[in-house]
Protein backbone atom coordinates (compact mmCIF):
# COMPACT_ATOMS: atom_id res chain seq x y z
CA UNK A 1 0.00 0.00 0.00
CA UNK A 2 1.25 3.49 -0.86
CA UNK A 3 0.03 7.08 -0.83
CA UNK A 4 0.30 9.14 -4.02
CA UNK A 5 0.95 12.44 -2.25
CA UNK A 6 -0.31 15.15 0.09
CA UNK A 7 -1.94 18.49 -0.79
CA UNK A 8 -2.89 21.26 1.66
CA UNK A 9 -5.61 23.66 0.45
CA UNK A 10 -6.55 27.06 1.88
CA UNK A 11 -10.11 28.14 2.72
CA UNK A 12 -10.73 29.09 -0.95
CA UNK A 13 -9.66 25.66 -2.22
CA UNK A 14 -6.31 26.81 -3.61
CA UNK A 15 -3.23 24.63 -3.00
CA UNK A 16 -0.72 26.02 -0.50
CA UNK A 17 1.81 23.20 -0.55
CA UNK A 18 1.99 19.70 -1.97
CA UNK A 19 4.42 16.81 -1.95
CA UNK A 20 6.07 15.27 -4.99
CA UNK A 21 3.63 12.84 -6.60
CA UNK A 22 4.52 9.34 -7.72
CA UNK A 23 2.29 9.68 -10.78
CA UNK A 24 3.97 10.98 -13.94
CA UNK A 25 0.86 12.90 -15.04
CA UNK A 26 1.19 16.56 -14.06
CA UNK A 27 -2.61 16.96 -14.07
CA UNK A 28 -3.07 14.18 -11.51
CA UNK A 29 -3.12 16.40 -8.37
CA UNK A 30 -5.18 19.06 -10.18
CA UNK A 31 -7.95 16.56 -10.91
CA UNK A 32 -8.18 15.66 -7.21
CA UNK A 33 -8.26 19.32 -6.17
CA UNK A 34 -11.01 20.03 -8.72
CA UNK A 35 -13.03 17.01 -7.61
CA UNK A 36 -12.94 18.12 -3.98
CA UNK A 37 -13.80 21.77 -4.72
CA UNK A 38 -16.69 20.72 -6.96
CA UNK A 39 -18.07 18.41 -4.27
CA UNK A 40 -17.84 21.17 -1.64
CA UNK A 41 -19.57 23.69 -3.91
CA UNK A 42 -22.44 21.33 -4.76
CA UNK A 43 -23.06 20.13 -1.20
CA UNK A 44 -25.65 21.94 0.99
CA UNK A 45 -23.14 21.82 3.88
CA UNK A 46 -19.41 21.07 3.82
CA UNK A 47 -20.01 18.36 6.42
CA UNK A 48 -22.21 16.46 3.92
CA UNK A 49 -19.28 15.72 1.58
CA UNK A 50 -18.05 12.13 1.72
CA UNK A 51 -14.51 12.01 3.18
CA UNK A 52 -13.51 9.65 0.36
CA UNK A 53 -14.30 10.88 -3.18
CA UNK A 54 -13.97 8.85 -6.38
CA UNK A 55 -11.95 10.70 -9.04
CA UNK A 56 -12.48 9.93 -12.73
CA UNK A 57 -10.98 11.32 -15.91
CA UNK A 58 -7.55 9.72 -15.78
CA UNK A 59 -6.35 7.42 -18.53
CA UNK A 60 -5.30 4.70 -16.16
CA UNK A 61 -6.69 1.29 -15.35
CA UNK A 62 -6.43 1.66 -11.57
CA UNK A 63 -9.22 3.42 -9.64
CA UNK A 64 -8.39 6.68 -7.87
CA UNK A 65 -9.87 8.39 -4.84
CA UNK A 66 -9.31 11.51 -2.75
CA UNK A 67 -9.19 11.26 1.04
CA UNK A 68 -9.64 14.66 2.66
CA UNK A 69 -10.10 16.14 6.13
CA UNK A 70 -10.72 19.62 7.49
CA UNK A 71 -7.92 21.23 9.53
CA UNK A 72 -8.94 24.62 10.91
CA UNK A 73 -9.85 26.78 7.91
CA UNK A 74 -7.93 24.52 5.52
CA UNK A 75 -8.29 21.09 3.92
CA UNK A 76 -5.64 18.39 3.73
CA UNK A 77 -6.04 16.14 0.70
CA UNK A 78 -4.43 12.74 0.15
CA UNK A 79 -4.94 11.09 -3.29
CA UNK A 80 -4.70 7.30 -3.42
CA UNK A 81 -4.89 4.80 -6.27
CA UNK A 82 -5.07 1.05 -6.63
CA UNK A 83 -5.71 -1.29 -3.73
CA UNK A 84 -5.07 1.17 -0.90
CA UNK A 85 -7.11 1.25 2.31
CA UNK A 86 -8.40 4.83 2.85
CA UNK A 87 -7.75 4.45 6.58
CA UNK A 88 -4.06 4.18 5.71
CA UNK A 89 -4.23 7.67 4.17
CA UNK A 90 -6.30 9.13 7.00
CA UNK A 91 -3.85 7.79 9.60
CA UNK A 92 -0.94 9.45 7.80
CA UNK A 93 -2.84 12.75 7.41
CA UNK A 94 -3.61 12.84 11.13
CA UNK A 95 0.03 12.07 11.95
CA UNK A 96 1.27 14.82 9.64
CA UNK A 97 -1.17 17.33 11.15
CA UNK A 98 0.08 16.40 14.63
CA UNK A 99 3.66 17.00 13.44
CA UNK A 100 2.71 20.44 12.08
CA UNK A 101 1.05 21.35 15.39
CA UNK A 102 4.16 20.20 17.25
CA UNK A 103 6.33 22.45 15.08
CA UNK A 104 4.12 25.54 14.66
CA UNK A 105 1.52 25.34 17.44
CA UNK A 106 -1.47 26.87 15.66
CA UNK A 107 -1.92 25.77 12.04
CA UNK A 108 -3.24 28.24 9.47
CA UNK A 109 -2.60 29.15 5.84
CA UNK A 110 -0.50 32.12 6.94
CA UNK A 111 1.61 29.95 9.25
CA UNK A 112 2.34 27.44 6.48
CA UNK A 113 3.23 30.19 4.01
CA UNK A 114 5.59 31.86 6.49
CA UNK A 115 7.35 28.54 7.13
CA UNK A 116 7.26 27.22 3.58
CA UNK A 117 10.74 25.69 3.67
CA UNK A 118 10.11 23.86 6.95
CA UNK A 119 6.82 22.39 5.71
CA UNK A 120 8.46 21.11 2.53
CA UNK A 121 11.30 19.53 4.49
CA UNK A 122 8.77 17.80 6.76
CA UNK A 123 6.93 16.44 3.71
CA UNK A 124 10.17 15.07 2.29
CA UNK A 125 11.15 13.39 5.56
CA UNK A 126 7.74 11.94 6.48
CA UNK A 127 6.77 10.51 3.06
CA UNK A 128 9.32 8.79 0.83
CA UNK A 129 9.38 8.71 -2.97
CA UNK A 130 7.43 5.45 -3.01
CA UNK A 131 4.52 6.91 -1.08
CA UNK A 132 5.27 5.16 2.22
CA UNK A 133 5.49 6.94 5.61
CA UNK A 134 9.11 7.31 6.61
CA UNK A 135 10.04 9.30 9.74
CA UNK A 136 7.03 10.36 11.82
CA UNK A 137 8.56 10.71 15.29
CA UNK A 138 8.90 14.38 16.22
CA UNK A 139 11.91 13.64 18.42
CA UNK A 140 13.78 12.27 15.41
CA UNK A 141 12.45 14.93 13.04
CA UNK A 142 13.73 17.76 15.26
CA UNK A 143 17.29 16.49 14.70
CA UNK A 144 16.75 16.52 10.92
CA UNK A 145 14.43 19.51 10.36
CA UNK A 146 15.08 22.40 12.72
CA UNK A 147 11.95 23.98 14.20
CA UNK A 148 11.42 27.54 12.93
CA UNK A 149 12.73 30.37 15.09
CA UNK A 150 13.43 34.06 14.65
CA UNK A 151 17.19 33.47 14.91
CA UNK A 152 17.13 30.83 12.17
CA UNK A 153 15.17 33.13 9.84
CA UNK A 154 17.43 36.15 10.45
CA UNK A 155 20.63 34.16 9.90
CA UNK A 156 19.22 32.49 6.79
CA UNK A 157 18.28 35.87 5.29
CA UNK A 158 21.76 37.17 6.14
CA UNK A 159 23.27 34.33 4.13
CA UNK A 160 24.84 32.41 7.03
CA UNK A 161 22.42 29.50 7.59
CA UNK A 162 25.20 27.37 9.03
CA UNK A 163 25.29 29.52 12.16
CA UNK A 164 21.65 28.75 12.84
CA UNK A 165 22.36 25.05 13.33
CA UNK A 166 23.84 23.67 16.53
CA UNK A 167 27.57 23.05 16.31
CA UNK A 168 27.58 20.22 18.81
CA UNK A 169 25.10 17.57 19.76
CA UNK A 170 23.95 14.11 18.75
CA UNK A 171 23.61 13.38 15.06
CA UNK A 172 20.27 12.25 13.59
CA UNK A 173 19.55 8.53 14.12
CA UNK A 174 22.45 8.33 16.61
CA UNK A 175 20.19 6.71 19.20
CA UNK A 176 19.34 2.98 18.88
CA UNK A 177 15.83 3.86 20.13
CA UNK A 178 13.91 5.65 17.33
CA UNK A 179 11.70 7.76 19.59
CA UNK A 180 14.38 8.92 22.04
CA UNK A 181 17.40 11.15 21.50
CA UNK A 182 20.86 10.14 22.64
CA UNK A 183 22.69 12.06 25.34
CA UNK A 184 19.70 13.82 26.93
CA UNK A 185 20.60 15.62 30.18
CA UNK A 186 18.46 17.57 32.69
CA UNK A 187 19.31 19.25 35.98
CA UNK A 188 15.94 18.23 37.45
CA UNK A 189 14.66 14.80 36.42
CA UNK A 190 10.86 14.79 36.36
CA UNK A 191 7.97 13.31 34.41
CA UNK A 192 4.34 14.44 34.39
CA UNK A 193 1.16 12.70 33.24
CA UNK A 194 -2.02 14.49 32.15
CA UNK A 195 -5.17 12.34 32.19
CA UNK A 196 -8.00 13.73 30.05
CA UNK A 197 -11.34 11.86 30.00
CA UNK A 198 -14.56 12.58 28.13
CA UNK A 199 -17.97 11.23 29.12
CA UNK A 200 -20.31 10.70 26.16
CA UNK A 201 -23.84 9.75 27.17
CA UNK A 202 -27.47 9.66 26.09
CA UNK A 203 -29.95 10.12 28.94
CA UNK A 204 -33.67 9.37 28.74
CA UNK A 205 -36.24 11.90 29.94
CA UNK A 206 -36.60 10.00 33.23
CA UNK A 207 -32.91 10.58 34.00
CA UNK A 208 -31.74 7.04 33.22
CA UNK A 209 -28.63 6.72 31.01
CA UNK A 210 -29.43 4.81 27.82
CA UNK A 211 -25.79 4.82 26.76
CA UNK A 212 -22.65 6.14 28.43
CA UNK A 213 -18.99 5.75 27.61
CA UNK A 214 -15.81 7.29 29.00
CA UNK A 215 -12.93 7.82 26.58
CA UNK A 216 -9.57 8.84 27.95
CA UNK A 217 -5.99 9.57 27.05
CA UNK A 218 -2.75 9.94 28.98
CA UNK A 219 -0.34 12.63 27.77
CA UNK A 220 3.15 12.78 29.21
CA UNK A 221 5.87 15.41 29.48
CA UNK A 222 9.19 13.65 30.09
CA UNK A 223 12.29 15.49 31.30
CA UNK A 224 14.52 12.58 32.29
CA UNK A 225 18.25 12.25 31.65
CA UNK A 226 19.92 9.37 29.87
CA UNK A 227 17.91 6.33 28.79
CA UNK A 228 15.48 5.54 31.62
CA UNK A 229 13.40 2.37 31.59
CA UNK A 230 10.11 2.99 33.40
CA UNK A 231 7.53 0.65 34.93
CA UNK A 232 4.28 2.53 35.64
CA UNK A 233 1.53 0.93 37.71
CA UNK A 234 -1.91 2.62 37.61
CA UNK A 235 -4.91 2.11 39.84
CA UNK A 236 -8.05 0.73 38.15
CA UNK A 237 -5.99 -0.26 35.09
CA UNK A 238 -7.92 -3.54 34.91
CA UNK A 239 -10.98 -1.53 33.79
CA UNK A 240 -9.23 0.07 30.79
CA UNK A 241 -10.21 -1.50 27.45
CA UNK A 242 -9.78 -0.74 23.73
CA UNK A 243 -6.34 0.66 24.51
CA UNK A 244 -3.89 2.08 21.99
CA UNK A 245 -0.32 2.92 22.95
CA UNK A 246 2.72 4.86 21.92
CA UNK A 247 5.25 2.57 20.15
CA UNK A 248 7.49 2.76 23.23
CA UNK A 249 5.07 0.68 25.36
CA UNK A 250 5.80 -3.05 25.64
CA UNK A 251 2.49 -4.69 24.75
CA UNK A 252 3.27 -8.11 26.24
CA UNK A 253 3.78 -6.61 29.70
CA UNK A 254 0.45 -4.76 29.51
CA UNK A 255 -1.36 -7.92 28.36
CA UNK A 256 0.15 -9.89 31.23
CA UNK A 257 -0.35 -7.66 34.27
CA UNK A 258 -1.83 -4.31 33.07
CA UNK A 259 1.34 -2.33 33.80
CA UNK A 260 3.09 0.09 31.45
CA UNK A 261 6.72 -0.76 30.74
CA UNK A 262 8.48 1.67 28.38
CA UNK A 263 11.49 3.82 27.57
CA UNK A 264 9.84 7.25 27.18
CA UNK A 265 10.50 9.74 24.40
CA UNK A 266 12.01 13.07 25.39
CA UNK A 267 9.48 15.87 25.82
CA UNK A 268 5.73 15.71 25.23
CA UNK A 269 4.05 12.63 23.80
CA UNK A 270 0.76 10.70 23.95
CA UNK A 271 1.35 7.62 26.08
CA UNK A 272 -2.00 5.84 25.59
CA UNK A 273 -5.69 6.13 24.76
CA UNK A 274 -8.38 3.95 26.30
CA UNK A 275 -12.04 3.36 27.12
CA UNK A 276 -13.03 3.08 30.76
CA UNK A 277 -15.38 0.12 31.21
CA UNK A 278 -16.03 -0.93 34.83
CA UNK A 279 -17.68 -4.28 35.40
CA UNK A 280 -20.67 -2.61 37.07
CA UNK A 281 -21.50 -0.69 33.88
CA UNK A 282 -23.62 -3.32 32.17
CA UNK A 283 -26.26 -2.76 29.52
CA UNK A 284 -28.88 -2.05 32.18
CA UNK A 285 -26.56 -0.21 34.55
CA UNK A 286 -24.62 2.46 32.67
CA UNK A 287 -22.01 4.81 34.07
CA UNK A 288 -23.49 7.50 36.30
CA UNK A 289 -23.90 11.00 34.86
CA UNK A 290 -22.71 13.78 37.23
CA UNK A 291 -25.73 16.03 36.64
CA UNK A 292 -29.50 16.03 36.65
CA UNK A 293 -31.91 18.01 34.46
CA UNK A 294 -35.61 18.65 34.65
CA UNK A 295 -37.07 19.97 31.40
CA UNK A 296 -40.63 21.09 30.74
CA UNK A 297 -41.08 22.21 27.13
CA UNK A 298 -44.54 22.95 25.75
CA UNK A 299 -45.21 23.63 22.07
CA UNK A 300 -47.74 26.30 21.14
CA UNK A 301 -48.78 28.02 17.94
CA UNK A 302 -45.79 29.99 16.53
CA UNK A 303 -43.71 29.35 19.63
CA UNK A 304 -43.54 27.66 22.98
CA UNK A 305 -42.45 27.88 26.60
CA UNK A 306 -39.68 26.15 28.51
CA UNK A 307 -38.75 25.62 32.15
CA UNK A 308 -35.33 24.07 32.79
CA UNK A 309 -33.44 23.21 35.95
CA UNK A 310 -29.83 22.02 36.10
CA UNK A 311 -28.43 20.30 39.22
CA UNK A 312 -24.91 19.08 39.86
CA UNK A 313 -24.59 15.65 41.43
CA UNK A 314 -20.98 16.23 42.41
CA UNK A 315 -20.26 16.67 46.11
CA UNK A 316 -16.74 18.09 46.10
CA UNK A 317 -15.92 19.33 42.58
CA UNK A 318 -17.12 22.37 40.64
CA UNK A 319 -18.34 22.09 37.08
CA UNK A 320 -16.91 24.72 34.76
CA UNK A 321 -17.90 25.96 31.32
CA UNK A 322 -21.35 24.34 31.37
CA UNK A 323 -23.25 24.90 28.10
CA UNK A 324 -26.82 23.70 27.48
CA UNK A 325 -28.11 23.98 23.90
CA UNK A 326 -31.53 23.31 22.37
CA UNK A 327 -32.20 23.40 18.64
CA UNK A 328 -35.52 25.26 18.23
CA UNK A 329 -36.29 23.99 14.73
CA UNK A 330 -36.75 25.56 11.31
CA UNK A 331 -38.37 28.97 11.47
CA UNK A 332 -37.18 29.86 14.99
CA UNK A 333 -36.96 33.66 15.20
CA UNK A 334 -36.07 34.51 18.79
CA UNK A 335 -36.40 33.82 22.50
CA UNK A 336 -36.95 35.63 25.79
CA UNK A 337 -35.64 33.98 28.95
CA UNK A 338 -34.70 34.59 32.57
CA UNK A 339 -31.76 32.75 34.12
CA UNK A 340 -30.93 32.38 37.79
CA UNK A 341 -27.56 33.12 39.44
CA UNK A 342 -26.76 35.78 36.81
CA UNK A 343 -26.12 33.09 34.20
CA UNK A 344 -26.19 34.10 30.53
CA UNK A 345 -28.35 32.87 27.67
CA UNK A 346 -28.53 33.72 23.97
CA UNK A 347 -30.37 32.86 20.79
CA UNK A 348 -28.11 32.09 17.85
CA UNK A 349 -29.84 32.89 14.54
CA UNK A 350 -27.34 30.94 12.42
CA UNK A 351 -27.83 27.64 14.23
CA UNK A 352 -31.41 28.40 15.37
CA UNK A 353 -30.44 27.29 18.87
CA UNK A 354 -31.01 28.50 22.40
CA UNK A 355 -27.75 28.55 24.36
CA UNK A 356 -27.57 28.62 28.18
CA UNK A 357 -24.09 29.18 29.66
CA UNK A 358 -23.03 28.59 33.27
CA UNK A 359 -19.45 29.62 34.01
CA UNK A 360 -19.27 27.49 37.16
CA UNK A 361 -21.72 25.21 38.96
CA UNK A 362 -21.03 24.63 42.64
CA UNK A 363 -21.38 21.10 44.08
CA UNK A 364 -25.04 20.08 44.52
CA UNK A 365 -26.21 23.52 43.29
CA UNK A 366 -29.34 24.03 41.14
CA UNK A 367 -29.74 26.58 38.35
CA UNK A 368 -32.92 27.43 36.43
CA UNK A 369 -33.87 28.93 33.06
CA UNK A 370 -37.41 29.96 32.18
CA UNK A 371 -38.75 31.69 29.10
CA UNK A 372 -40.47 31.54 25.74
CA UNK A 373 -39.39 31.21 22.13
CA UNK A 374 -41.00 32.35 18.89
CA UNK A 375 -41.14 30.76 15.46
CA UNK A 376 -42.49 31.62 12.03
CA UNK A 377 -43.70 28.02 11.72
CA UNK A 378 -47.25 27.46 12.90
CA UNK A 379 -46.23 24.24 14.67
CA UNK A 380 -42.59 24.50 15.79
CA UNK A 381 -40.55 21.31 15.89
CA UNK A 382 -37.63 21.77 18.31
CA UNK A 383 -35.15 18.98 18.92
CA UNK A 384 -36.28 16.33 21.39
CA UNK A 385 -33.05 16.54 23.36
CA UNK A 386 -30.66 19.05 24.91
CA UNK A 387 -26.92 18.97 24.36
CA UNK A 388 -24.99 19.48 27.59
CA UNK A 389 -21.23 20.08 27.70
CA UNK A 390 -19.07 20.72 30.77
CA UNK A 391 -15.55 20.50 32.23
CA UNK A 392 -14.40 19.25 35.64
CA UNK A 393 -10.86 20.08 36.68
CA UNK A 394 -8.81 17.80 38.96
CA UNK A 395 -11.24 14.94 38.40
CA UNK A 396 -11.42 11.82 36.25
CA UNK A 397 -14.30 9.36 35.99
CA UNK A 398 -12.04 6.31 36.14
CA UNK A 399 -10.25 7.49 39.34
CA UNK A 400 -6.97 6.71 37.58
CA UNK A 401 -3.91 7.35 39.79
CA UNK A 402 -0.23 6.44 39.92
CA UNK A 403 0.33 3.53 42.27
CA UNK A 404 4.04 3.16 41.56
CA UNK A 405 6.73 4.34 39.17
CA UNK A 406 9.96 2.35 39.01
CA UNK A 407 13.04 3.47 37.07
CA UNK A 408 15.90 1.26 35.95
CA UNK A 409 18.93 1.98 33.82
CA UNK A 410 19.77 5.25 35.61
CA UNK A 411 20.84 6.11 39.17
CA UNK A 412 18.57 9.08 39.96
CA UNK A 413 15.06 9.03 41.43
CA UNK A 414 12.61 11.01 39.28
CA UNK A 415 9.88 13.34 40.47
CA UNK A 416 6.48 12.29 39.14
CA UNK A 417 3.11 13.99 38.97
CA UNK A 418 -0.37 13.34 37.57
CA UNK A 419 -3.06 15.90 36.74
CA UNK A 420 -6.59 14.71 35.87
CA UNK A 421 -9.18 16.62 33.84
CA UNK A 422 -12.64 15.57 32.66
CA UNK A 423 -15.24 16.83 30.24
CA UNK A 424 -18.70 15.74 29.19
CA UNK A 425 -20.85 15.73 26.07
CA UNK A 426 -24.35 14.53 26.94
CA UNK A 427 -27.60 14.27 25.02
CA UNK A 428 -30.46 14.76 27.51
CA UNK A 429 -33.88 13.87 26.11
CA UNK A 430 -37.10 15.52 27.24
Amino acid sequence: MAIDGVIILDSAGRPIVQSGFRSSASAYPLLHIEALNEALNNAPKPEDVDPVLYVSGLNVDTPCASCHAKVGDMRILCPISGEVDPLYAFAFMQTFVDILREYFGYISAETLKENFDTVYQLLEETLDAGGHPLTTSTNTLRDIVLPPSLLNKVLSVAGVPGLATPLVGPQPFASPIPWRKAGVRYNNNEIYFDVAETLEAIVNKNGTPASSHVWGRVDSNCKLSGTPDLLLTLSNSQYLTDCSFHPCVRLQRWARDKTLSFVPPDGRFKLMEYRFSPTSASTMNQLAVPLSMRANVSIEEHGGTLDLSFTSRLTSRTMEGVVVELYLGEGASGASCTASHNASWSFEPRSLSLRWELKSVAPSATYTLRGTFASTAKTPRPARSFRVRFDIMQHCFSALKIDQLKLTGELYKPYKGMRPRSSGDIEWRW
